[in-house]
């Protein structure tokens, strides 16, 4: 457990794991395409330049207040396109394959499950 009792996200066993690369080309601030589809249909995409931080400095920044570990993944927000601001309106149901890119990372795959009701 973390301090104050709550959870910590290496604590739990959440990281991903796999090979990833160390180092990455363009140093503090590399640009790398970002990108979420659903069902092969491109709804986000951005590139790693923009981010408002380097990674860096969030790397860095997150570990004063969680221990990381290797394949943490630090969730820093979104590029537009998200289904709630686009008109009309766009959520996942159940069924649709979700695909999110990082070139020169890798490539994360999820089926989405229909939530059952209560």
């Amino acid at each position: 457990m973390g301090q104050g009792g709550g959870a910590q996200q290496g604590d739990l066993g959440a990281g991903v794991r796999g090979r990833f690369p160390d180092e990455l080309p363009g140093g503090v601030r590399p640009a790398l395409d970002v990108r979420l589809s659903v069902d092969g249909e491109v709804m986000q995409s951005d590139s790693t330049a923009d981010l408002l931080f380097d990674p860096v400095h969030l790397v860095e920044y997150v570990s004063t207040v969680v221990r990381l570990n290797p394949g943490d993944i630090i969730a820093t927000g979104t590029p537009g396109g998200v289904g709630h601001a686009r008109r009309p309106e766009r959520y996942l149901l159940g069924g649709e394959t979700v695909v999110a890119e990082i070139d020169g990372i890798g490539r994360l795959e999820n089926r989405v499950v229909e939530e059952k009701s209560a």
